[in-house]
């Protein structure tokens, strides 16, 4: 065995030892366990007792000997054989010497409950770091401080918040914040979502988001669930989250997630366009996107999203919906939010339209939205999703049925009829149920026969338009034709700081680029025959100075030698200018490509119409490099003005063909030298087949 496997072989083995500690404890041990139920140890023992944990448990504390008629351990060292788990509720100042004692005793995992760390102060932090590197020696693994717990379906170790009673765990959650958990789990069981393991991780000593995804991601199996749920209030190491998110995906598993701080204050300096475009949140989304994460804002989101994904059973196929309602109203409002969210509502068939009408009275309205009227009943209701699966499921790729509490039919009925419906309906279902108050009961015998419902369309709508834009990750393939990535290293070897033109224009070609022919003039007395070389009308662009255009060191349409010099002695007078670049003009519509490094996330690549379109309007799109040709396509689709680049009002449009070739030549650029800073093709412009870099700049890191 080399090296290399035997690592492997001992990493997975560590983690598969972590899963079964922290997942499937045989044993867990209590310190601080008490009667007391509003105290965290009593209310933590009290749960794992009292919801039938299966394993060895053992309370301990040195003032009890028995709690619910299981003895107590006076101590840990006490223990008769180290725990799989240890569960800590003492006072912070004992905690050290706790988590010490385990490690020691070889406890496979400990979660401690206690708060009053690094949230608190500095010493606090201090003992935090303690802990890790006690953890970290002896292969333990080390959940929080400052944490509510853990709840799996193995036992319920979690001291806040309500313990999920829906069955079937159609929902796990890992997150870096107790209160979200708590929040989410309680309103989303209203909604129909069950969980299954839920996580806290507090202060995240040791072990964060990224790493317990790791961990889930490894060990995944039938018992986890289809759907994960984290939250996060900082992304500490996105390659891992990365990696795995994707590794989840192609298991079947949906990852919705909320990343907070989106808006946090503050600015940077940048030397590149793209640089000073990227917001802190940017790569963010970017990363969630590549990993095939599902990112909503809040927690109503958070559930109604998983919601979506409960009844559709993981995905739409598509953005085609069809709306049955028994009010007017809501059924044209709900129609208003699915085009806001950029899904369609289709045309029915003639034929489906005919068997409408043999179930509803002439005065509904039968096309989509289908107005069943608030006298509908559950054998029309029956009749209606019946006709549609058999008729329009190769049209439809959701159906939305809203009603309300309209005091002409027993709404149980109703309720019964579509849950009845939803399992052999070829159609996913969405239910809107909004009589929240009147029907309370009737709803919650709805969700205990596995459903979920929404309460208002515009969450629906949003939801739906969230799932139906959620892409699967894709892998990158081989790098392009003409692309030499030797060339391109033997270009950058030993530069730093912003490059020459001659590098740049080197880099460019090397990586396939096409750039209009150019010639470098530092002479005046070369300047005439350089341009008779390249043509009248040209450009002028002074060498030099980063930002050309800032400076006026654009000249462009210059018609012949008298305008040639003229022009050169006011781009000399720039301050830092060192000569003068001469191109052909390039006619056609203008876009900017770009790539910055953003730290731990790798190169952030933009994509954007030229001009006021990217630094005004910010009609741009982000996306972590490499990139796949679906994924430069996708950011070419993704910007407002998209239409422009097929050509307007008579004006000839850009080869997007060309163009997402161009993205995904970036993409490896930037990848393959992470020594590159950032980089700027400001603009490429062209039409047809013809697409040119027309003036760039590369900044290397020093």
């Amino acid at each position: 065995m080399t090296i290399n496997n035997a690592t492997a072989v001992a990493a997975s083995e560590r983690s598969q030892r972590i899963y079964q500690c922290l997942f499937r404890p045989q044993s867990i041990a209590v310190v601080g366990a008490s009667t007391a139920p509003l105290k965290p140890g009593g209310r933590v023992f009290n749960l794992i007792h009292q919801h039938g944990y299966a394993g060895t448990l053992w309370p301990i504390n040195p003032k009890a000997t028995e709690l619910h008629g299981v003895p107590v351990i006076p101590s840990i060292a006490a223990l008769p054989s180290a725990p799989d788990l240890a569960l800590i509720a003492i006072p912070s100042h004992m905690v050290l010497d706790a988590v010490t004692e385990l490690a020691e005793m070889g406890t496979g995992a400990v979660i401690v409950l206690t708060s009053g760390f690094g949230e608190k102060d500095a010493a606090g932090k201090e003992l935090e770091n303690k802990m890790k590197e006690v953890a970290d020696k002896a292969g333990m693994a080390l959940i929080g401080p400052n944490c509510s717990g853990f709840l799996t379906t193995t036992y319920k170790g979690k001291f806040a918040g309500i313990v999920p009673q829906l069955p079937g765990g159609d929902v796990d959650f890992i997150s870096g914040s107790g209160a979200t958990v708590d929040y989410v789990m309680e309103c989303a069981e209203a909604r129909g979502l069950s969980f299954g393991t839920v996580i806290n991780l507090g202060n995240s000593a040791q072990l964060g988001v990224e790493d317990l995804l790791k961990i889930y991601d490894e060990n995944y199996n039938e018992d986890c669930a289809k759907i994960l749920m984290i939250y996060m209030e900082a992304v500490k190491k996105p390659a891992l989250l990365l990696q795995h998110a994707r590794s989840l995906g192609k298991k079947g598993c949906v990852m919705i997630g909320i990343k907070s701080g989106a808006t946090e204050a503050g600015s940077r300096a940048a030397a590149s366009h793209t640089g000073a475009m990227a917001t802190s949140d940017t790569a963010v989304e970017a990363l969630f996107e590549k990993a095939g994460i599902i990112r909503v804002a809040g927690r109503g989101a958070l559930i109604d999203v998983g919601c979506v994904v409960k009844a559709v059973k993981g995905r739409l196929s598509g953005k085609r919906v069809c709306i049955v309602t028994d009010a007017g109203g809501p059924g044209v409002m709900l129609a208003d939010e699915l085009n806001r969210a950029k899904m369609e509502l289709p045309a029915l068939s003639e034929k489906t339209l005919e068997e409408l009408a043999k179930i509803l009275p002439a005065e509904s309205s039968i096309i989509n939205p289908i107005d069943a009227l608030p006298s509908r009943t559950d054998k029309q209701i029956e009749a209606i999703i019946r006709v549609l699966g058999e008729l329009e499921a190769d049209n439809l790729d959701a159906i939305a049925f809203l009603t309300g509490d309209s005091g002409l039919s027993d709404n149980a009925a109703i309720y019964q009829a579509i849950s009845d419906a939803a399992p052999k309906s070829p159609i996913p279902i969405l239910p809107m149920l909004s009589s929240l108050t009147s029907c309370g009961e009737k709803i919650d015998t709805f969700i205990r026969q596995g459903n979920v419902f929404f309460p208002d369309e515009v969450g629906m709508a949003t939801a739906v338009g969230k799932v139906a834009g959620y892409f699967e990750p894709v892998e990158v393939t081989d790098r392009p034709a003409g692309y030499d990535q030797t060339a391109i290293q033997e270009a950058l070897t030993g530069v730093e700081g912003a490059l020459d033109p001659a590098i740049v224009k080197q880099v460019l070609l090397s990586a396939g680029f096409v750039l209009p022919e150019q010639i470098e003039v530092f002479e005046k007395e070369q300047l005439a025959a350089q341009c008779q070389r390249i043509g009248f009308p040209l450009v002028m662009k002074v060498i030099g100075p980063l930002h050309k255009t800032d400076v006026g060191g654009v000249r462009l349409g210059i018609a012949n030698e008298e305008d040639a010099l003229k022009t050169w002695t006011e781009l000399m007078a720039i301050n830092e200018a060192t000569g003068v670049l001469l191109q052909p003009m390039v006619t056609g519509q203008e876009v900017i490509l770009g790539a910055s490094l953003e730290g731990e996330f790798g190169h952030l690549v933009m994509f954007g119409l030229g001009g006021i379109y990217a630094e005004v309007l910010k009609d741009v799109r982000f996306a972590l490099a490499p990139l796949a040709p679906v994924e430069a396509r996708r950011m070419i689709d993704g910007i407002r003005c998209r239409p422009l680049l097929d050509g307007v009002r008579g004006e000839p449009g850009m080869n997007v063909d060309i163009l997402s070739d161009f993205l995904v030549r970036l993409g490896h650029l930037v990848a393959d030298f992470p020594e590159i800073a950032e980089i700027d093709l400001n603009p490429v412009k062209g039409t047809g087949d013809r697409l040119y870099v027309v003036d760039s700049r590369i900044i290397m890191k020093k």
